[in-house]
């Protein structure tokens, strides 16, 4: 048997727990990281700022993809 299937004989609540803990072990968040999306969100807001991108609303958004 797989890890897979062995992993889908587990109650509801047991695979919710499995998932939880597998995803926060790939999560491993350094100052570098953090730094770095900082730097990116800081890039992206003084593009918009300076009219470098355009930017769209979600009701925009939804309606071009049908959500």
């Amino acid at each position: 048997m797989s890890i897979v299937e062995e992993a889908l004989t587990l109650k509801p609540i047991e695979r919710l727990h499995l998932v939880d803990e597998l995803l926060l072990s790939l999560d491993v968040p350094t100052k570098e990281i953090d730094f770095l999306w900082a730097e990116e969100a800081e890039k992206r807001i003084q593009a918009c700022d300076q009219g470098e991108i355009k930017i769209f609303s979600s009701q925009e958004v939804f309606a071009k993809y049908r959500l």
